[in-house]
């Protein structure tokens, strides 16, 4: 994979690997801020997840006006959708979880996301997915395996709903990859929250649809404007470096997120979660080194 362009600052894969992290912080802000609302304000999932995206999605608006509707045209209308309706399902099970499972917990099951991108990179995107990888893949879900423990007494069925968001996460992922190869990055964001404000807003209608209490609502606007911005860093990483490559450092979201749970909540992993974590984190850490090899 050649990982350098000559003449440019940075190399492809050093600015994908920026906005990979830059892409992690911003969203365990984010993270923060939709269990506050859950846990603190009683919003139900559907609700928060439907005012976070249409506030990204009027963030997004003076972009729009500034390029004009031509910003807007798409020959790949089809992927937009598939990867808009995969995103939808992920956000629904996120913000679900975050309702109900301490942060630290839900970005740790989260994590094994990146393991089933390079499974899909594999069999879907043609990216060579080596049987070393292959073997730091089923690592990677033990490890996710140890942290759900569900054998444990303490299993929560609660914790099922981060898992089932990295498995949507990943295929919403791996289009995105796709369409990033084709189009521009801030092209593929905003059809994300276009597409996904009206799913959110039917899932919303749902489950009860509700306005943000009058405390909540500087917390939803500026949970909005982080999540355009995330997003966008996001496409940016993917436009820039293959996505087997980023995955190892989408995993530095689990520190940013430990320490934003235990200063927000004071919430301390558990034992289980530290080796789960470790072999993730291990197995990324083997696939990045493979990559360079």
């Amino acid at each position: 994979m050649n990982q350098t362009t000559a003449g440019s600052r940075l190399s492809p894969a050093l600015a994908g690997a920026l906005c990979m992290v830059t892409a992690g912080a911003v969203f365990a802000l984010v993270n923060i801020s939709v269990q506050w609302l859950a846990m603190k304000h009683g919003m139900n999932a559907g609700s928060i997840a439907f005012w976070q995206y249409l506030l990204a999605l009027v963030a997004a608006l003076p972009w729009v006006v500034r390029q004009g509707l031509s910003s807007l045209r798409t020959h790949h209308a089809g992927w937009h959708v598939l990867r808009v309706l995969l995103a939808a399902a992920g956000v629904q099970f996120w913000v679900l979880g975050l309702a109900h499972v301490p942060v630290w917990q839900a970005i740790a099951l989260v994590m094994t996301s990146p393991f089933f991108v390079i499974a899909g990179a594999g069999l879907f995107l043609g990216e060579t997915v080596g049987r070393t990888r292959w073997l730091a893949v089923l690592t990677g879900f033990a490890g996710g395996m140890i942290i759900l423990a569900p054998w444990s007494e303490r299993f929560d069925v609660a914790a099922i709903w981060p898992l089932l968001a990295a498995a949507f996460w990943a295929g919403s992922t791996l289009v995105m990859k796709r369409l990033t190869g084709e189009e521009e990055a801030d092209r593929v964001t905003l059809h994300l929250l276009l597409l996904l404000t009206p799913i959110n807003a039917l899932v919303a209608s749902f489950q009860g649809f509700a306005l943000p209490p009058d405390g909540a609502w500087p917390l939803v606007l500026m949970t909005g404007m982080l999540t355009v911005l995330a997003q966008y860093m996001l496409a940016r990483a993917y436009e820039r470096a293959d996505a087997s490559y980023l995955q190892p450092f989408d995993h530095l979201k689990l520190p940013m997120n430990v320490f934003l749970g235990f200063i927000v909540f004071g919430w301390m992993p558990d034992g289980s979660m530290w080796p789960g974590a470790a072999i993730v984190v291990a197995a990324s850490v083997w696939i990045m080194h493979e990559e360079r090899a």
